[in-house]
C-alpha cells in the first residue's frame, strides 16, 4: 500500500511494457494470470499460466519478432481477435524496441487502411480472425504482414536480448479513439505519459487486497487496458481476463474463480445486469466494481453493490478520455448512493488531474453554468499520430477540450450532461434522460437518445431478455420528461457500437433514417 507520502507527492516512473512484465514477473513470480480461453498467438499458455512463465513465452515471442525483421522504432500494427494475447504480442513489440499500434478488430480494412496509411511503413500482425481484412489494407506492404501463428513457429537459436528502448518522451505505444464520429484518430503515448497513469491507477490499487482475485473485461486495444494491466502486475495481483463478455460465459467465470474487484465498460456492467436478476449470487465476491472512462446510471451501480456478501462494497465510477488517461472520480456505496445523483461523476485525482468547464471563449464558468469540459493531466498524450495539427486544435493552454458539455458544483465537482457534437436544443442533458428512464425501467437494458432530422430527441431502447417493452410504464415515466418521440425499440444487438461498447450515435442516427423499425 502506498504511504501518506508517496500519496501527497506522487512521483512517476516511465513505463516501458516489456520492462515492466519483466520487473513484475521477477517480483511476483507465482502470481497468476486467469484465461477465459486459448490464445492464438501464445496456445503453450494454457487457461493458467504465472507471471514468471508468462514473462519467458513474452520474450520468447520477442526474439522471434526480432528474427521476422522487426527493428527499434519501427511500427507494428497489432490487428487480432480481441483477446489477452493481443497485449502479449504487444509487450513483445515492446521487447523488440519497436512502437505497438493497437487497433480494433471491429474496424473494417477501409478504416484501417487510412489509418496505417499514417505510420512510417508498418508491420502488421492479423491472425485467422483478421486474416480476410488484413489482405485488403493496401497501406501496408504485404512482406511486412504477419500472421500470430508464423511468429510463433519461427526458431530462435539464441536471444539477442531486447532492442533499443525509445526516449521517455518519444512515442513507445498507439491506441485509438473509439471513432463515433468519423475514421479513428491514433493516440501516440510515451512512457512518460503512460507512467503517470500508472501513479493514478496505483493510488486507487493500494486500497485493493492484492490477494484478492481481479477480473475484468476491457477491450484489448483500448488504452485503459495497458494501464490496468501493468498496474496490477506491479502489485502482483493475481488476475482474471474475460475475453467473452456473453452473459453465460460471465456467470461461468465468475462463479469459478469469485474475484473480489470487477472492471468492465459501463454498457458491459448494464448488460450483465441480466445475471444479476437471475442470479444476484454470481456478484456476491465482488467487493469493488469499477466502470472504465464513462458514466453508469445509479439503477445499474446499486444492483451490483446489493447484490455483494461483502458489508461495505464500493463502486468506483471513473470518467476520462484516452486522451488524458483517468480524470475524475467518485466512490459510491448503498448508502450513498440513494441519496446521490450518478451524472456527478466527482473530482480530479490530487496532483495528477483537474477539470474545469469554460465558455466559447475559453473563461472558466462560475459554478452551476453549463459548458465546455476541459482537462489538465499530467497523463496526457503525446499527439494524433500524423494528425499533429489536430490535436494541437483542442489544446489551450495545456488543458484539453474533451469534447464533453458539464457543470461544476460544490467542492470542484463535475457533472457529466452531453458530448458537444450530440447536444439538443431544450435538452439539458440527454445523459441525464436515459439515465433516468434506465433507474425507472427495469425492462429495458438500453436507452439512446438522439436527434430526428429535425432535431427532436429521439430515444431508442432495447428490452432486456425475457422482457416485454411495457408502455404504460413508459408513458407514465416520461410524462414528467422533457417531450420526447415516441421511442424505437431495436434489440440489443442492433446498436452500432465501437470496441468499448460505447454507442455511435450518428451512425444510430443514420439507421434510423433508412430503415422501417417498430415504433410504439
Amino acid at each position: 500500500m502506498l504511504t501518506l507520502k508517496e500519496l501527497l507527492k506522487p512521483r512517476s516512473t516511465p513505463l516501458y511494457l516489456f520492462e515492466n512484465f519483466r520487473t513484475a514477473a521477477e517480483a511476483h513470480p507465482a502470481s497468476m494470470i486467469h484465461l477465459d480461453a486459448l490464445q492464438p498467438a501464445f496456445p503453450e499458455l494454457g487457461l493458467h499460466v504465472t507471471y514468471a512463465d508468462a514473462a519467458v513465452a513474452v520474450a520468447r515471442c520477442g526474439d522471434q519478432v526480432i528474427a521476422r525483421g522487426i527493428e527499434p522504432g519501427d511500427h507494428v500494427v497489432i490487428y487480432k481477435s480481441a483477446l489477452f494475447d493481443s497485449y502479449l504480442l504487444a509487450v513483445a513489440v515492446s521487447y523488440a524496441g519497436a512502437v505497438p499500434v493497437m487497433i480494433s478488430p471491429h474496424l473494417d480494412a477501409g478504416t484501417v487502411t487510412v489509418m496505417a496509411a499514417r505510420l512510417k511503413r508498418p508491420w502488421l500482425i492479423h491472425d485467422a480472425e483478421t486474416v480476410k481484412k488484413a489482405a485488403d489494407i493496401s497501406s501496408v506492404e504485404e512482406s511486412r504482414k504477419l500472421d500470430a501463428r508464423d511468429i510463433r513457429d519461427v526458431v530462435v537459436e539464441r536471444s539477442t536480448g531486447s532492442g533499443q528502448k525509445p526516449g521517455v518522451l518519444d512515442i513507445a505505444y498507439m491506441t485509438h479513439t473509439s471513432g463515433t464520429t468519423g475514421i479513428p484518430k491514433l493516440i501516440a503515448h510515451s512512457p512518460t505519459s503512460m507512467g503517470w497513469r500508472v501513479t493514478w491507477q496505483r493510488r486507487v490499487l493500494s486500497f485493493v487486497d492484492s490477494k484478492g482475485l481481479v477480473a475484468f473485461h476491457i477491450s484489448p486495444v483500448h488504452s485503459r487496458f495497458n494501464i490496468g494491466v501493468s498496474s496490477l502486475m506491479s502489485y502482483g495481483h493475481s488476475f482474471l481476463n474475460i475475453g467473452d463478455p456473453q452473459e453465460d460465459n460471465v456467470e461461468a467465470v465468475l462463479r469459478k474463480y469469485r474475484p473480489i474487484a470487477l472492471e468492465s465498460h459501463p454498457n458491459h456492467l448494464v448488460r450483465w445486469t441480466s445475471i444479476l436478476d437471475r442470479d444476484p449470487s454470481v456478484f456476491a465476491s465482488v467487493k469493488y466494481l469499477h466502470s472504465t472512462f464513462d458514466a453508469v446510471n445509479k439503477g445499474t451501480m446499486l444492483k451490483y453493490l446489493s447484490a455483494s456478501s461483502h458489508r461495505i462494497p464500493v463502486y468506483l465510477q471513473v470518467y476520462g478520455q484516452s486522451e488524458c488517461g483517468p480524470m475524475v472520480l467518485r466512490a459510491h456505496t448503498r448508502t450513498t448512493l440513494r441519496f446521490s445523483d450518478a451524472r456527478w461523476m466527482g473530482i480530479g485525482m490530487p496532483k495528477l488531474t483537474r477539470v474545469r468547464v469554460v465558455d466559447g471563449t475559453g473563461n472558466p464558468l462560475p459554478r452551476g453554468e453549463q459548458g465546455a469540459i476541459e482537462m489538465f493531466s499530467r497523463g496526457r498524450a503525446v499527439t494524433y499520430y500524423g494528425e499533429e495539427e489536430r490535436f494541437a486544435q483542442n489544446l489551450r493552454d495545456g488543458w484539453w477540450n474533451s469534447g464533453d458539455q458539464g457543470e461544476l458544483g460544490r467542492a470542484r465537482q463535475l457533472a457529466l450532461h452531453d458530448r458537444q457534437v450530440d447536444l439538443i436544443d431544450d435538452v439539458r442533458s440527454t445523459l441525464a434522460i436515459e439515465d433516468a428512464l434506465l433507474d425507472k425501467l427495469s425492462f429495458l437494458n438500453e436507452v439512446v437518445v438522439v436527434r430526428t432530422p429535425d432535431g427532436d430527441p429521439q430515444p431508442v431502447v432495447s428490452v432486456a431478455t425475457g422482457h416485454e417493452m411495457d408502455w404504460d410504464a413508459w408513458w407514465t415515466c416520461v410524462a414528467d420528461l422533457p417531450r420526447l418521440e415516441a421511442p424505437v425499440v431495436l434489440p440489443f444487438d442492433r446498436f452500432p457500437r465501437t470496441a468499448t461498447m460505447k454507442i455511435q450515435r450518428n451512425r444510430l442516427e443514420q439507421l434510423l433514417r433508412t430503415e422501417t423499425t417498430h415504433v410504439g
